[in-house]
């Protein structure tokens, strides 16, 4: 029951028995509950390498110059040594590969709550974050979700209430958990608490989930029935993808037209050299034989064509991702240097998290109204808004209507 595919396949419903903290080792062995450890990196020691390599040759000018390296190899059109491109791909991808690793080790954080079990009680406290998802058997909660400014109460069972902060109380909890298994509903959780033999109808009432934070409450005590990836909230994140910004789009497709140029630029010359060829390359046999393969001014305009593509690579800028990765870099600084996006009331600076969406911050791509439209049309109309201190908007159409009133009493 170790593997995780067959644990659900086999948890039709979740079982806990709080009796004591050896059962409680055994069940979560036997079971194989998720500790509480979660991973947010995108690679680990095995697929780095892979994975990056494969990310970065999603970038046009590294698949091209990656191709130019194959192109070498052959010597019927090889011109310069293959040498001469494997160091500068070499340099990009080692750059960009340290970048990647460095943001993804930032990323990976120790979990100072991975040791938690299912069917532990831990104490939790006003305005701190919800690691679990907990079913509290005592106090009264206020609790809000990230971005949320209106708080929801919950609120413990009458039974086991009385625990309060009771330390021994708690300690010799004596009592059964069945719940649903774990699931991607936040709006639902289903169960039954028995405890000193009746049994009590657990609801969403009575489970904070992870994610939450405390508010307005000085402490609260909690049993814990889903921990890592088996929370609600793990259940609905979905796996990390490899994001590309606006600008990676945008050299994407510089590239491809600058490669477009080349490949016109290189037919006109291997045109050029097959009129050359068929006109006058006769009287030049006797000084520079052909090898026995080219034997026609169209197989020697063929693999001219595949030789001016290797000599005039130049023109693919590589450098202009190096470029771009080094003004990344420099603007993560700037913004974790950034007074003015120091919060004060917390003590905490802005930090970026990644080098690689930094120009993307700010940026408004879509505006979602939360307004049904059952009844009325949905139309959204432009206001007003203040764009570094200059207001733009409605104001102006006000002036404007203000200016034209006299002439319209004048002309009425």
């Amino acid at each position: 029951w170790r593997m995780d595919w067959k644990r659900d396949q086999l948890e039709a419903g979740r079982f806990i028995k709080r009796h004591c903290l050896s059962f409680l080792y055994k069940a979560c062995v036997l079971f194989c509950f998720q500790n509480n450890a979660i991973k947010t990196s995108k690679y680990n020691f095995f697929t780095f390498l892979p994975m990056n390599l494969f990310e970065q040759f999603q970038r046009a000018a590294n698949a091209y110059f990656l191709f130019l390296l194959f192109l070498q190899l052959i010597p019927q059109i090889s011109s310069l040594a293959w040498y001469t491109t494997v160091v500068p791909l070499a340099l990009v991808l080692s750059m960009t590969g340290v970048k990647d690793a460095i943001d993804d080790m930032v990323r990976v954080k120790e979990e100072k709550w991975m040791n938690i079990k299912v069917g532990d009680i831990i104490k939790l406290q006003n305005n701190s974050s919800v690691t679990v998802s907990t079913l509290f058997p005592c106090n009264l909660v206020s609790f809000g979700f990230s971005g949320e400014t209106n708080l929801k109460v919950k609120q413990a069972l009458t039974v086991t209430s009385n625990l309060g902060d009771n330390l021994e109380k708690l300690t010799t909890f004596k009592g059964e958990v069945r719940c649903e298994p774990p699931n991607n509903r936040l709006d639902e959780f289903t169960g039954i608490l028995i405890y000193e033999g009746e049994k009590h109808a657990l609801n969403n009432e009575n489970i904070l989930l992870r994610g939450c934070t405390i508010r307005n409450t000085d402490w609260c005590y909690g049993l814990v029935i889903y921990a890592g990836h088996d929370t609600k909230l793990m259940q609905n994140s979905g796996k990390n993808i490899f994001k590309r910004t606006s600008i990676d789009h945008l050299m994407n497709i510089l590239v491809f037209w600058i490669f477009l140029f080349l490949v016109g630029m290189c037919s006109i010359l291997a045109i050029g050299h097959g009129i050359w060829q068929t006109q006058n390359g006769y009287y030049f046999q006797i000084y520079l034989p052909s090898e026995e393969t080219v034997n026609s001014p169209g197989v020697s305009a063929f693999l001219v064509f595949w030789s001016y593509i290797i000599i005039l690579n130049t023109v693919v800028p590589i450098s202009l991702y190096v470029s771009v990765e080094i003004i990344r870099l420099a603007n993560s600084f700037y913004i974790n240097w950034d007074r003015k996006m120091f919060y004060i009331p917390n003590d905490t600076p802005a930090q970026a998290r990644t080098t690689t969406l930094n120009e993307e911050l700010g940026q408004i791509q879509y505006v979602f109204s939360d307004k049904t439209g059952t009844l009325t049309q949905n139309i959204m109309i432009f206001n007003k808004c203040s764009i570094n201190g200059q207001s733009y908007g409605i104001h102006i159409l006000l002036s404007i209507r203000i200016l034209l009133l006299p002439i319209y009493n004048l002309v009425w």
